[in-house]
């Protein structure tokens, strides 16, 4: 008789059939590959190395903001201290792995080593970007599987929204839009939840995820907002009315306000710790500050910008357009209005959610001085709203594809391949290049076709030659160092030179295992969900 291998245990190796047979499984696993894979080791940007700051203030002696800092950022509070202006809710997501950083940059190994990107940055980017994408697929498949698509739809529409929007962008440099939709999903997944179960600990659930995004970013009370509008629309549009619509709104707020309020009130307590109020906003200490340096700023600033120019420049402004940067947003919006007399209640109250979620973002920040989230790919004020609505396009393409015209299902796969092709070539560099090269090409450009062509002219040696070398760009010595390289660690490592040679080689060779690694998991993603659909085809065969 032919021995088993050493290796071989019967319920080891059933358990890892079974994973590898699990749409989900494969689908977290993409997500925790691609977060490692498109990380630079660096954070992304100076507000969020600000709030890290704020992280480490919350466990050693050092302060939120450096007197060197002042007045390019920081405000006065009690005390006559200096304190960051942003919420706390990323930088409490970030204590782990701030704890962890700090106690691996003391190892002795890394003991010569200072440059950036530092060894806490590396620790926090990889760690808290691997686990909000992984969070993001689990939450985002759970709410598409509540709103009933197949396992086939939910799984393609969260690789959709992994690749195909700017949530990419933002799983390589880390603000606070992936947190944020994290959260916002989560709420309303959890709300629905409620809703058709009468569960209050799914609603409890719902509301804390919602209320914690108030600790993020206050404006983020549009998202609970919405979560409230998202229940009360799923009820109208099911005919619920009167007596029993009126039961569910009351049943609703016994449990939600007093967690909003909560949360709230630790935001509140978190404004008074800091400048001596609970009823005012940092911007409005931020104007008066900013008006002590610079008595020209008008009375209304930062609310300063016409209406029209904040709206419509999110809309349509090349270099900030939500439709250029979020190309699959078009093409949810056409296929609600086309198929919307065929769409279940849920997804029709789902869509106008997330599109009125996405309109109440840019009216609100429409008058605001930096309308478009100023160092940012996008307007990142409203993206993450952006990127709540196109997660509804590939599954309602696939869904109804023998009722959608040959052209429309056609013109579907372009523009998921193009919103590829834009994600992936939003990676190619640190986001300040393009901001830099305008301050010598002038306004408006079409920053997208500029990032192609920046591109092409670092892959065949043609900066210079193109004019794409511009003086601002060499205005702070790192940040050109950062944008003139490929913005993957290894890259980055290879072009700062701080690192022993055999370090950078080894950095390669486990980024080049990983993206093998990413492309062997797709595959069998691919299978296991050609394996789910013939099965599910086998068992309605039988039925039938």
């Amino acid at each position: 008789m032919r021995e088993a291998p050493l290796y071989y245990h019967p319920i080891v190796n059933s358990l890892s059939r079974r994973w590898l047979s699990d749409p989900l499984f494969l689908l977290c696993l993409v997500a925790g590959i691609l977060a490692f894979v498109v990380q630079s080791g660096e954070l992304g940007t100076a507000d969020t190395m600000h709030r890290l700051q704020t992280t480490h203030w919350l466990w050693t002696s050092e302060p939120q903001v450096f007197p060197n800092e002042y007045p390019e950022f920081g405000l006065h509070g009690r005390g006559g201290q200096l304190y960051s202006w942003y919420g706390i809710g990323q930088s409490l997501i970030m204590l782990p792995a701030d704890l962890v950083g700090t106690w691996i940059a003391h190892w002795q190994i890394f003991a010569d080593y200072g440059d950036d990107p530092a060894v806490r940055s590396i620790v926090v980017s990889y760690s808290i970007n691997i686990l909000v994408n992984l969070l993001t697929a689990l939450v985002s498949f759970r709410l598409l599987r509540q709103l009933r698509f197949t396992v086939k739809e939910s799984a393609l529409g969260v690789l959709a929204l992994m690749f195909c929007t700017t949530h990419l962008h933002y799983t390589q440099n880390m603000m606070e839009n992936n947190y944020i939709m994290l959260l916002t999903l989560a709420g309303f997944s959890f709300q629905y939840e409620w809703l058709r179960t009468g569960s209050g600990r799914a609603l409890f659930l719902g509301s804390a995820a919602l209320g914690l995004n108030l600790l993020t970013r206050l404006t983020t009370g549009l998202d609970l907002i919405a979560g409230g509008v998202f229940v009360l629309l799923i009820s109208c549009f099911e005919g619920i009315r009167g007596r029993e619509l009126w039961r569910r709104l009351v049943n609703y707020c016994k449990i939600a306000a007093p967690v909003y309020a909560f949360f709230l009130m630790v935001d509140r307590f978190y404004q008074f710790y800091r400048f001596g109020s609970f009823t005012n906003t940092y911007v409005s200490l931020f104007a008066k500050e900013q008006r002590l340096h610079d008595p020209s700023l008008p009375l209304v600033f930062p609310w300063s910008t016409p209406f029209y120019e904040g709206f419509f420049g999110a809309l349509f402004k090349p270099e900030k357009s939500i439709f250029l940067f979020d190309p699959l947003l078009i093409l949810t919006i056409f296929l609600l209005i086309i198929l919307w007399k065929q769409l279940s209640p849920e997804i029709r109250a789902y869509g106008v959610t997330a599109l009125f979620l996405l309109l109440a973002y840019i009216s609100f920040y429409a008058r605001y001085t930096f309308w478009a989230g100023d160092f940012a790919w996008g307007d990142r004020y409203v993206s993450t709203s952006a990127e709540l609505a196109t997660l509804l396009a590939v599954p309602l393409l696939l869904r109804y594809r023998e009722s959608l015209a040959l052209w429309i299902w056609r013109c579907g796969i372009l523009f998921i391949a193009g919103s590829l092709i834009i994600q992936l070539a939003s990676l190619a560099f640190w986001l300040p290049l393009e901001i830099y090269q305008m301050e010598t090409l002038g306004h408006p450009t079409f920053v997208i076709a500029l990032r192609f062509k920046n591109i092409l002219a670092f892959a065949f040696g043609k900066m210079d030659a193109w004019g794409l070398d511009t003086e601002a760009m060499h205005w702070d010595p790192w940040d050109y160092v950062h944008i003139t390289t490929w913005n993957f660690l290894p890259f980055l490592l290879r072009r700062v030179g701080a690192v022993p040679q055999w370090a950078v080689e080894t950095a390669f060779v486990v980024w080049y295992a990983a993206v093998a690694g990413l492309t062997l998991v797709l595959f069998r993603l691919r299978s296991a969900l050609r394996a789910w659909g013939e099965a599910s085809a086998s068992v309605k065969s039988r039925e039938m």
